[in-house]
């Protein structure tokens, strides 16, 4: 089992930054993908930004230039460092992993960010 938890979200202002942080726990194998989603109010989920184990990074059109993911796999910890804050960043972030081995797909329970205008 993988427990992952989240940490970081809060209330900024539009332009300014954010950083979050995920740390996984349990039963990790080394060949995986972490990444952040996010969910608005009446919206559906949607990528962010993954990163492989060999830190092929991957980033949604919206985030581009604005947010950074990395990883440290000696802390199996997650960070995405969200720069340019907008309004419409304003959603509940939610950390996955995925063992690309086993299939296996795990997500923390969130973390809200609000983004003021």
């Amino acid at each position: 089992q993988v427990q992952l938890v989240e940490s970081g979200g809060g209330l900024v202002q539009a332009g300014g930054s954010l950083r979050l942080s995920c740390a996984a726990s349990g039963r990790i194998s080394r060949i995986n993908t972490m990444g952040w989603y996010r969910q608005a109010p009446g919206k559906q989920r949607e990528l962010v930004a993954t990163i492989t184990s060999g830190d092929r990074t991957d980033y949604a059109d919206s985030v581009k230039g604005r947010f950074t993911i990395s990883r440290d796999n000696a802390k199996n910890t997650v960070y995405l460092q969200m720069n340019s804050l907008k309004f419409e960043d304003t959603a509940v972030y939610y950390c996955n992993l995925n063992q690309v081995v086993s299939g296996m797909t795990y997500w923390g329970k969130g973390t809200l960010v609000t983004v003021s205008s």
